[in-house]
């Protein structure tokens, strides 16, 4: 079997890493930047950090805000001629995974109009040309959109979140700034990293894991398992907040190369149909497609519990996947995410095209336990 992994070509990390832009900027050759970002982040300074750092330099840039949280075709569209209009030679992507993946769209779209439709664009495209250059900055520890080579988009038309995944979109530079993070509410500060411990455990059942996406997945969990509680509850603690930023990119180097499950199936036509926070409903649905998984995993469910420090020597790999379990439904409650989907407004006459969305979904057929759109429904009744 051939296994491929498509990384960055450069990766910085540490607080206060934006410094290198410039550097970064005059290495490659660019020399106007199209800062993909989201309004919030301007209004609470997170964006005038890296700005600055652009001002110092004199490089100059325009700003595109019209990005919402489950980006759209309507907010690809407009980054599109927005970029077309600024004279930009390249984005520079500031935000969570809703600002890359924007990014990456319109980066893809610049260089290959013939996907300008935006939906032609789900699942592998066969683009010929690489993006526009994109300099990636996270302000969240959990989607790892700097490192991997997918993004979602909603298509608003048919409600629904296209999954698009393409080599040619990978950013390349991903600069992992925990600094960027310090002022993350706690809500999502703990929806975010549960985002990035599903895509850990995720990545480490899928069909297509390998022992090379298992080494960085297992370090991930182990990560996530030490730092997020005290990022989520100590903001401005500084160990924590970049354990956690390199701990998600960890998780997203893998994931990227292997695939998902129906975690990702099913939370995907929950940000599509209802616009909850992808994290929110990763974190809500984790615990229990666990459960539904184990029976397909059990050494894998071992490795889970070792990593999260719930393992005791000499139990059972079935003892060890209950410990991992209810290790991940614990940190969720503690973390203080809903545990029911009627607490966010879904009822159960929804359930059955949610259902229906989540069977198509390109993420579902890397689940290690088969599943069809009856259990789907069922999975999703138990979190009802």
């Amino acid at each position: 079997m051939i296994n491929r992994f498509v990384l960055n070509e450069v990766s910085y990390f540490g607080p206060g890493a934006r410094e290198v832009l410039p550097q970064e900027i005059a290495r490659l050759g660019l020399k106007k930047a199209f800062v993909a970002t989201d309004k919030d982040l301007i209004k609470f300074g997170v964006a005038g950090k890296v700005l600055e750092v652009l001002d110092k330099a004199q490089i100059p840039y325009e700003i595109f805000s019209d990005i919402k949280p489950n980006p759209t075709v309507t907010n690809v569209n407009a980054g599109v001629a927005a970029y077309a209009k600024s004279g930009a030679d390249f984005i520079l992507a500031l935000g969570g995974g809703s600002s890359i993946d924007t990014a990456k769209a319109i980066g893809i779209i610049t260089n290959n109009p013939e996907f300008s439709d935006v939906v032609s664009l789900e699942g592998v495209a066969p683009t010929k040309k690489k993006s526009v250059p994109i300099i990636a900055l996270p302000t969240t520890a959990g989607t790892a959109a700097e490192v991997t080579i997918n993004y979602v988009i909603t298509d608003e038309v048919n409600q629904k979140k296209m999954v698009c995944v393409d080599p040619n979109d990978i950013p390349a530079i991903a600069i992992v700034d925990a600094e960027l993070m310090y002022t993350l509410p706690k809500s999502l500060t703990a929806a975010t990293g549960l985002d990035a411990l599903t895509h850990a455990i995720e990545g480490l059942i899928t069909k297509g894991a390998w022992e090379m996406s298992d080494m960085f997945e297992i370090k991930a969990i182990e990560m996530i398992a030490r730092y997020l509680e005290t990022a989520t509850n100590e903001p401005n603690n500084a160990e924590a907040r970049n354990g956690m930023a390199v701990a998600q990119y960890i998780a997203g180097m893998a994931f990227s190369n292997v695939g998902l499950g129906v975690v990702h199936g099913m939370a995907h036509p929950l940000g599509a149909i209802f616009d909850i926070p992808h994290g929110v409903a990763n974190a809500l649905l984790l615990p229990t497609i666990m459960e539904f998984n184990a029976p397909a995993a059990l050494d894998k469910y071992e490795q889970i519990a070792k990593a999260m420090n719930v393992y005791t020597p000499g139990m059972s790999k079935e003892a060890a996947a209950d410990a991992a379990v209810t290790a991940v439904k614990e940190l969720s409650i503690r973390l203080g995410i809903p545990q029911h989907l009627s607490e966010l407004g879904i009822k159960e006459g929804d359930l059955d095209k949610l259902a229906t969305a989540a069977a198509a979904d390109v993420c579902t057929p890397g689940n290690p336990r088969e599943v069809s759109k009856e259990i789907i429904l069922e999975l999703y009744k138990k979190v009802l």
